[in-house]
């Protein structure tokens, strides 16, 4: 028996109230052990910041998973509990993995390595992608070495999407806020049509991560008065990289609402979390063109690309959150309504083709020789402004 939408209310409520009231704890932490992000030419935040909300976050996602074991509404999920524990300790290692940058600052290769530690722990509990399904052709039932190394990679690729998108204050959080209240409805829509066993953790994830983000936001909103850190957005990451592998990657089920993908519901996440996938890919390749290491950071993504544009912090947020939600509608109307299939993938590939329009560099360097203002040096820079943390 599935869980009542009430019971997820209630774990999302219970985890925003304890993400929001253990703030000011991290934020006496971050200044005790130096965890301040300070302004330098690389950040845009004007004033020097505790880095360390992202253990809030990870007390209010652990508070969310204590209230639905004893709330007694999702005893199947809890009754063979490898798949909950996995989430919850490969949670605690990512998030360990995050706090050590935030304080130290680790190489590259370190955090890559804490990743893929944090990736193996959700395959030995059994949260893995077994089911894979290839656009155009069909579905591929995954060997035990492949689902570990196909699993390992969608951990790293969604921490890596959240941890850039992290750029100014507020945006990782209501992006991904947006984006598990979608995954929520989505998962529901598949319990709904008997098309989600109700042993599925998924849902409680997304649940966690919507009360989590929620409770975070007061505080992070800018003016932000703390950060979430590499800790809270690589926590973020993983968090729903579980929630879409549970989801996506252990199911056959093929139904109206996934014929645009393909019957491929893998894809679904990438949708809904198009504006991060987006970006990390734009950067990806930004920077083979220019020969920089992946890891390198610069001020070319997209939340900076608003800002050279002239939009202030805050309507920058708001901008790139309107674009989350329009691509989970997106990615929803034809879930909900079994119609409308066919123009999915084209109202898809249209925004992917705005946005890349709008935001490469070369557009705004011609309009400003057009202008009659000559493009200044390495037209792709932005002008610095307030910032909310630090990402690579």
């Amino acid at each position: 028996m599935q869980p009542s939408v009430s019971s997820y209310v209630v774990v999302a409520a219970v985890a925003a109230a304890v993400t929001w009231a253990c703030v000011p704890l991290t934020k006496r932490l971050a200044h005790r052990v130096g965890a301040v992000a300070a302004p330098d030419a690389r950040r845009v935040h004007l004033r020097p910041t505790p880095t360390l909300g992202g253990a809030a976050m990870l007390a209010g996602f652990l508070a969310a998973v204590v209230t639905a074991r004893l709330l007694g509404g999702f005893d199947t999920i809890f009754a063979e509990g490898r798949q909950v524990l996995g989430v919850a300790v490969a949670a605690v290692v990512m998030y360990a993995v995050g706090f050590v940058d935030d304080v130290f600052e680790v190489s590259a290769p370190a955090k890559l390595a804490g990743t893929v530690l944090a990736g193996s722990v959700l395959t030995l509990t059994g949260v893995s992608i077994v089911f894979f399904r290839v656009p155009f052709w069909s579905l591929v039932v995954l060997t035990s070495d492949l689902a570990v190394l196909v699993t390992v990679l969608w951990v790293i690729g969604m921490s890596h999407a959240v941890n850039l998108i992290d750029g100014l204050d507020g945006l990782a959080a209501g992006i991904v806020g947006i984006a598990a209240v979608a995954f929520f409805v989505y998962t529901a829509q598949l319990a709904g049509n008997d098309l989600l066993r109700a042993d599925n953790v998924g849902p409680l994830v997304a649940a966690g991560v919507a009360g989590v983000c929620a409770g975070f936001l007061p505080h992070n909103f800018h003016p932000a008065r703390t950060f979430m850190g590499d800790g809270g957005a690589l926590l973020l990451g993983l968090l729903m990289a579980a929630a879409t592998i549970s989801v996506g990657g252990q199911s056959r089920a093929q139904f109206s609402g996934q014929t645009y993908f393909f019957f491929a519901p893998l894809v679904i996440p990438l949708v809904i979390l198009g504006v991060p996938v987006f970006d990390t890919l734009f950067a990806i390749v930004r920077r083979a063109r220019t020969r920089a290491g992946v890891s390198t950071a610069d001020k070319r993504h997209l939340h900076h690309r608003l800002m050279a544009l002239g939009h202030g912090q805050r309507r920058s947020v708001l901008i790139l959150w309107a674009w989350t939600a329009l691509l989970s509608g997106v990615a929803l109307y034809p879930v909900i309504t079994g119609k409308g299939d066919g123009l999915v993938l084209f109202a898809i590939l249209a925004l992917a083709l705005l946005l890349f329009t709008y935001f490469h560099p070369g557009v705004r360097a011609q309009r400003r020789v057009g202008n009659g203002v000559p493009a200044p040096v390495g037209a792709e820079e932005v002008t610095a402004g307030p910032r909310s943390g630090r990402h690579v």
